[in-house]
């Protein structure tokens, strides 16, 4: 019952809506924990427990596109996060250490770094891949000999196939289901573990000290399905060994974005910061190398802002600028890494942003300009209500009311 009671904590921190069952988070307490809990530990034990089908919905992407996200019932994560519980360590033990993403205490700031101590130790060479719809096209079969390699208890690979061949609904009609042979639903609580158990063998082989990629100094950087090689020369003959490799693995890369680029003389973006080198101000010979948030990033969060402004213009000084804190407070925080990154410049745009922004946002709201239209509407919800001042917010700092 532990790992339930654990697994429901987990899920619920995570937040999220309800599954196709609409039973929210809030319902389950009511009617009482224990018992939903013990119930499905009931199901387990009996081997009656069928997950239900994935809601999907069609969430924005920051290039005017969709991706698909699929929501399970909260019953099918709490159980997705308690197999996850168990099996997780088993494949930490494994994995490499040039993947970052939905690892214990790893993160995007840690793939950052490594890939600045990379570039700062004279490699020049990047190869910016990108695979096709990773997720969507992960084939089942493959998938279960690796994670039966590693697990042996039949039950929880049978779990595990369950939830790989649970059906769609997406708008009132239904799609895969047993028949589906491919893919891990974006969305799964599980997804990302299995993304990443079957990405390992493309770690593997890179990292290998027998391979191409390792004799000619390259290296992965990876978080989930996106990575980079990095190394003094990238040969076409390690371009098409990866070909190679993704192909066997059934996955396919992107050649249109996939790029190759000389990071001495081209910028190039990952996990949302662009690096760039730049000339020595002093006029010493050489370049300094400088990580920010990308043009794209900075694009987002002005986006972002300007929605929720668009949408909330009846909400209150007070709760506009609590839920404004925490989008400047989130992207600050996440672009800011000590002695890594360098947000500054983005931060002084940002602050622009939001001063014109917010100006033009309470001279909308009436016909008469209103107070804090005339009182310069930025500085005085910094001053008033505590509003983040991106110039001068420190990571972990709280604002408070003044």
């Amino acid at each position: 019952m532990y790992f339930l009671r654990e697994a429901y904590r987990r899920v619920k921190q995570n937040r999220g809506s309800a599954g196709i069952d609409g039973i929210t988070f809030e319902e389950i307490e009511s009617k009482g924990l224990p018992e939903y809990l013990s119930e499905i530990q009931r199901e387990l034990k009996t081997f009656e427990y069928r997950p239900m089908s994935v809601k999907r919905v069609m969430i924005p992407k920051a290039n005017g596109g969709k991706r698909p996200l699929g929501i399970p019932t909260i019953k099918d994560r709490i159980i997705q996060m308690s197999c996850k519980m168990v099996i997780e360590p088993i494949f930490e033990a494994d994995f490499e250490n040039n993947s970052f993403g939905f690892r214990p205490k790893r993160s995007a700031s840690d793939a950052i770094k490594k890939i600045k101590d990379y570039v700062k130790s004279g490699t020049k060479e990047i190869l910016d891949a990108d695979l096709s719809k990773c997720f969507d096209t992960i084939p089942h079969d493959k998938l279960m000999i690796l994670l039966g390699k590693r697990i042996s208890d039949k039950n929880v690979l049978h779990l595990i196939k369950m939830w790989l061949k649970s059906p769609i609904e997406e708008n009132n009609k239904m799609s895969g289901g047993k028949s589906n042979k491919i893919g891990t639903p974006q969305g799964s609580v599980i997804s990302p573990l299995l993304a990443n158990i079957y990405l390992h063998i493309l770690d593997k082989i890179i990292c290998s000290a027998k391979s191409i990629f390792y004799k000619n100094g390259i290296k992965i950087v990876r978080y989930a399905d996106d990575f980079i090689l990095i190394g003094k020369e990238i040969s076409n003959e390690i371009i098409q060994k990866l070909m190679y490799i993704l192909n066997k693995l059934e996955l396919e890369l992107n050649e249109e974005k996939t790029k190759r680029l000389n990071a001495d003389k081209d910028s190039f973006n990952f996990l949302g910061f662009k690096f760039q080198k730049y000339k020595d101000l002093f006029g010493k010979n050489k370049k300094y190398l400088n990580i920010s948030p990308s043009e794209k990033s900075q694009k987002n969060i002005r986006k972002n802002i300007s929605e929720y402004l668009s949408k909330n213009g009846h909400k209150s000084p007070i709760k506009i600028v609590k839920d404004m804190n925490a989008k400047i407070r989130g992207w600050i925080n996440y672009f800011t890494i000590e002695k890594v990154s360098y947000p500054a410049v983005s931060k002084r745009k940002l602050r622009y942003y939001l001063s014109k922004k917010l100006y033009r946002y309470y001279k909308r709201k009436s016909q008469r300009k209103s107070k804090l239209c005339n009182r310069g509407a930025f500085q005085y919800l910094v001053d008033k209500y505590g509003l983040i001042d991106p110039t001068k917010y420190v990571c972990g700092m709280t604002t408070v009311k003044a």
